[in-house]
């Protein structure tokens, strides 16, 4: 049996505000590397309205190419939040712990991000509120609810709206810590965003019932925004779009996605931040087990799409899946995302040691998000390009510079996000860490496991 580190709470504290409370020199360095990148994003959006969508690589029939492709991932990843932190949390796995903030902020970065892309999609931004919103009451223009264009902004805006509350919410005793271990502008900063959180029992039992309750009514949240965005395809007369799995089959590949990107993001925080003795091969075993079955689930899925597709014996259909499988390059895609989502990874998170390893963790969870990106441009794009049942009117999809700048300037906008957000606030939460070595310690005396109000 494993010898348990026992940390202090004065410690605790020292460590996890560390990040917050002192900048490094790197911090400046990464922040405009970050930076340059998301500029260059902007200028690309600049471009594309001032010029058209003609500068991108769609055209008829591809209307959709890596902006929408980068949509769907980026909600797959947010998906991580819900996952690792409300089921976590209600079925009380204590190695959450850890895990649970970075999780749930990578949710909010993640779907902000992807909320974009519609809107940058259509070439004329401004023009989305005649499609979302009621516009003008006198002129009767009203938004058709049969539209995906309602249900994508509904369901999208509700979720991140609750991962928002969800993260403030579990934020609030470790912005009271912060508030009573600074002064000038920092103490006013954290005491305005504490709300006179003082840790009195009543505050603590709100506090937990809070966050009981935002995880439950979260998770019906979590199934429909996937299922939704799942519903966007199926619900157009694309070839090899209209498939009654799409909803599971998006759901179960957001999750596999989701766990994924935590794995990698917690590997690199605990590099980058030092925080061994709270982020432990532990960690990385439980995720790691996790990760197998949802991996299988997603690639049991994966092939019920091809067989309802083949199955369905028609022609557009069965056209655009022989495509995928035996035309170049979608035949190279196809070898290329089964090998980097499933062949590589899951076999190797058989063995408990692969498990245990952060670095192999690192790169096979890595790895998947490779094979999920492929996937999406997968799903979407082939059915595009045989649209029509006339062959004169299709036609190939190359993405431009435009479309690539946008798709690599969405990755530095969420890691810089999760960057400023680690500056400004503890990264791992100080109170859940407090609580699981009191919990610790219960266990070890043999006590029941009884509420404790955390020591400050």
């Amino acid at each position: 049996m494993r010898e348990r580190k026992v940390l202090s709470d004065s410690l605790i504290n020292d460590e996890l505000l560390r990040f917050p409370l002192h900048t490094p020199t790197w911090f400046w360095f990464a922040a405009g590397f970050l930076g340059l990148f998301i500029l260059a994003f902007i200028s690309a959006i600049g471009i594309m309205v001032v010029f058209g969508l003609g500068v991108t690589g769609l055209n008829k029939p591809v209307m959709w190419g890596w902006m929408i492709t980068n949509f769907v991932f980026w909600v797959g990843i947010s998906h991580a939040g819900v996952m690792i932190s409300a089921i976590l949390r209600l079925s009380q796995a204590e190695w959450r712990r850890p895990v649970t903030r970075a999780a749930e902020v990578l949710t909010v970065f993640s779907l902000a991000t992807a909320a974009l892309f519609p809107l940058i999609h259509t070439g004329r931004p401004w023009r989305a509120i005649l499609w979302v919103f009621p516009y003008d009451f006198a002129r009767g223009i009203w938004p058709s609810v049969r539209s995906p264009l309602i249900w994508d902004p509904s369901a999208i805006f509700t979720y991140l709206t609750g991962s928002t509350l969800f993260v403030y919410v579990a934020l609030l005793p470790d912005l009271a810590v912060a508030r009573d271990r600074t002064t000038g502008w920092r103490h006013a900063f954290y005491s305005a965003l504490a709300l006179g959180f003082r840790g009195t029992p009543r505050q603590w039992k709100l506090q937990t019932i809070a966050g009981i309750l935002l995880s439950a009514l979260i998770l019906p949240v979590f199934v429909s925004v996937h299922s939704i965005v799942s519903w966007d395809f199926a619900v157009a007369l694309v070839p090899v779009w209209h498939g009654t799995v799409f909803a599971p089959y998006f759901v179960i590949g957001a999750v596999h996605s989701g766990v994924s990107a935590v794995a990698t993001m917690m590997a690199v925080l605990r590099w980058v931040f030092r925080l061994e003795n709270y982020i432990t091969p532990d960690h990385f075993d439980a995720l790691g087990r996790l990760l197998v079955t949802v991996g299988t689930a997603w690639l049991y899925f994966f092939f019920l799409d091809v067989v309802f597709a083949l199955f369905s014996q028609e022609a557009e259909e069965v056209i655009v899946m022989q495509q995928r499988l035996f035309e170049w390059p979608w035949n190279f895609l196809t070898v290329m995302l089964l090998v980097t989502a499933y062949v590589i990874p899951v076999p190797l998170w058989l063995s408990r040691r692969v498990r245990r390893s952060i670095t192999a963790m690192f790169f096979t969870s890595l790895l998947v998000n490779v094979g999920m990106w492929t996937e999406r441009y997968w799903i979407i794009v082939p059915g595009l390009m045989k649209k029509y049942d006339f062959s004169y009117s299709w036609d190939q999809f190359t993405p431009s510079l435009i479309e690539i700048t946008l798709v690599v300037g969405s990755f530095a906008i969420v890691f810089f996000g999760l960057l400023l957000f680690a500056k400004i606030f503890p990264i791992i939460p100080i109170f859940e860490q407090k609580e699981g070595q009191i919990f610790a310690e219960e266990i070890e005396v043999g006590r029941a496991r009884v509420p404790a109000v955390i020591r400050e």
